[in-house]
């Protein structure tokens, strides 16, 4: 049974996903070239509409971009949040021709259980509880049919998507964030890799008590079926009027659980969706869905904290230090002060020695920020963000939500800088290395970080 980025499967997908979006891309040709005026509320509206009704992949993309502030402006973004990804399941006969081409023919005498309907589906797969024949409680995930020839359709239409907004928004280029997205997408639809992600964050998550994550199952696994061990827990929503105690104690392992692996081992989990985690019995944190997995080189983890000691101490060349390395080119002062602006949103909490809410102080609101700098961007000429950006900055949005959720109280800066306290970028490079090999991870490392540009 195939299932690869195939023709008749991109042409399929191709008609399905351009009905939805030709109409769009005419009326707004006609308003370009005719001097109409582009009514935003309204496109955006139309575009999550269209988007709507197409599913997988790239619902999931708009999904992701909503949560980029540097992507998309606020009209866009309030209306791409609301998108769902609730792929319809596959039914029975179905999942067992899927299993019959994943495992063999005898698939079924390879567990003493597996239930008939999924416990949960998504935009790329859905899973399904089982049990082992020595009785050990799984959780299989199983890739929707013809997922490749999806994506790479999906990514053409988001080409287009993301070249007819910079038309009419030039203040930032989605050149990088197009390819970054793309990336990590193609990575997703192979579930081997994301068993290497599951390995590697069980070495790198190992000390941590508070967070767990499941171990994947070899022989029970393939590129399109995730076999692992099922962890219990509850939606973290299910939390939101605990006790003041119980949330920080869960935002507290939701730091952990994210940030340990950044600033240890220079990896981001790039989805911090709310089905993406569940909380155990002690508050303690169970981490899922590891296909999107971004490993950073030393260097860019060194800039992030470069960039903390420079607003902690009002070191300007510092700051400029810290963009360059990340990649950001021909930066003038005005240009600086504006990225600043941004920069000094997200870091707030960090600076603040003080128990606080994230959102506290009088930083202003996040979407009013994103959007002041837009213009401030836009006027200077436009920039073009470095890919690494768009799932460091997904990461951290995406955990100030769930910080909200939770209505957390905490001391962010000692949590911060009990993590950084003895950063070392070489012992970084050296420790990520270790750990990738170890894990199988196939992603190429980046050169050691005392090898660039200090």
């Amino acid at each position: 049974m195939t299932d690869g980025n195939s023709l008749t499967g991109r042409v399929r997908r191709y008609a399905r996903v351009s009905t939805a979006m030709g109409g769009l891309a005419a009326r707004l040709a006609g308003q370009r070239y005719l001097g109409m005026p582009l009514d935003r509320a309204r496109h955006a509206n139309d575009l999550r509409e269209a988007l709507g009704g197409v599913k997988g992949p790239l619902m999931k993309v708009a999904q992701l971009l909503a949560t980029i502030p540097e992507a998309l402006p606020d009209d866009y973004a309030r209306q791409l949040a609301t998108l769902q990804s609730d792929a319809p399941a596959m039914g029975w006969n179905f999942v067992r021709r899927r299993m019959v081409g994943e495992l063999g023919p005898d698939w079924e005498k390879r567990f003493a259980q597996f239930e008939h309907e999924a416990a949960h589906a998504a935009s790329l797969g859905q899973v399904h509880r089982a049990r082992s024949v020595d009785g050990a409680a799984l959780a299989c995930k199983l890739q929707y049919p013809d997922m490749a020839s999806a994506v790479e359709a999906d990514l053409k239409q988001l080409k287009l998507i993301l070249s007819l907004y910079e038309r009419w928004d030039r203040a930032v280029s989605t050149e990088e964030i197009h390819a970054e997205i793309a990336e990590r997408l193609r990575e997703e639809l192979d579930y081997s890799r994301e068993a290497s992600h599951l390995r590697f964050y069980r070495i790198v998550l190992r000390r941590e008590k508070l967070v767990t994550v499941p171990e994947p199952v070899a022989a029970l696994s393939t590129r399109r079926l995730l076999t692992m061990n099922w962890l219990d827990g509850k939606p973290l929503l299910q939390f939101a009027e605990a006790p003041q105690e119980r949330r920080d104690a869960i935002a507290r392992a939701m730091f952990r659980a994210w940030y340990v692996p950044f600033y240890e081992y220079g990896a981001i989990h790039g989805d911090p969706h709310l089905g993406n985690y569940s909380v155990r019995a002690d508050d303690g944190i169970n981490l899922f869905d590891l296909g999107c997995v971004r490993i950073f080189p030393a260097r860019f983890v060194k800039g992030v904290i470069d960039l903390y000691r420079a607003f902690e101490t009002d070191d300007r060349d510092l700051a400029v230090s810290a963009y360059e390395n990340w990649g950001f080119k021909n930066l003038d002062r005005e240009m600086v002060d504006v990225l600043n602006r941004w920069a000094r949103f997200l870091y707030a909490p960090l600076l603040d020695d003080r128990r606080r809410a994230i959102d506290d102080g009088d930083n202003g609101n996040g979407r009013a920020v994103a959007a002041e700098v837009h213009r401030e961007v836009k006027r200077l000429g436009g920039v073009t963000p470095p890919r690494e950006f768009v799932f460091m900055d997904r990461a951290a949005v995406g955990l100030g939500s769930v910080f909200m959720h939770l209505r957390a109280s905490i001391n962010w800066h000692r949590l911060f800088n009990d993590l950084i306290a003895d950063f070392d970028a070489d012992a970084l490079a050296k420790r990520q290395a270790k750990a990738l090999r170890a894990a199988g991870v196939p992603i190429p490392l980046a050169e050691p970080a005392a090898s660039r540009r200090r």
